[in-house]
């Protein structure tokens, strides 16, 4: 694309850049970023997850503009709801033309929404063992896998299409008294299924916390 240069390296970007963004394994995120000259008023945003406004800063000499965020992967169709921390307007603008901007004031809120975006890898687990127990009660698998999607995808086109509605409400609308939805539902709570996933989503906390 020409709107897409490559850089000599890391450095190289950083001097061509006025909002660096830092898309880097939390692992590796330290020495990374110690080894980059930035400069003043500068924007940074960064990507890394449990890396901390106070530790950027103990790894940045310049005086930069500091935000982190968590894009996930529906930037990519541009329906991705970006949390920010701190509000910033020039960054807004950037996370606004790939869905919407949520900002973010405290340390404690972002943390939630980090925790938050740790449940994508259950969703699609919850979709896939509905379709493997559709394909062992006899279903044909590629039916079954489209079934599937299209269900769970039509969920999610509600979920955008209907703001007015509270997520309770959604669920109740989708819920006939004494029928089926509502026996799954009940199997689902009996189970404990909710609180494994608010205990799981406690742990993940705990550790971006830690």
């Amino acid at each position: 694309m020409p709107s897409v240069h490559v850089a000599a390296d890391n450095q190289d970007v950083v001097d061509q850049s006025d909002m660096v963004f830092l898309a880097i394994r939390p692992q590796i995120a330290p020495e990374v970023i110690s080894r980059l000259a930035f400069r003043n008023g500068q924007y940074v945003v960064s990507l890394v997850a449990g890396l901390s406004i106070p530790a950027l800063k103990s790894l940045i000499s310049a005086n930069v503009e500091i935000t982190r965020s968590i894009p996930l992967p529906s930037v990519e169709t541009r329906a991705c709801a970006t949390p920010i921390l701190p509000p910033n307007s020039a960054v807004a603008a950037v996370f606004d033309a790939l869905g919407s901007t949520i900002g973010v004031s405290s340390a404690v809120e972002f943390d939630g929404y980090v925790a938050g975006s740790a449940m994508m890898a259950t969703y699609f687990r919850i979709v896939d063992t509905m379709v493997k127990w559709m394909e062992a009660s006899g279903l044909n698998a590629t039916d079954a896998d489209a079934y599937a999607r299209g269900l769970f995808g039509n969920l999610g086109d509600v979920l955008r299409a209907r703001p007015d509605l509270t997520l309770d409400e959604l669920r109740v609308g989708h819920t006939t008294i004494g029928g089926l939805n509502e026996m799954m539902h009940d199997h689902f709570e009996a189970a404990g299924g909710a609180k494994a996933l608010a205990a799981g989503l406690d742990a993940v906390l705990a550790r971006v916390r830690a």
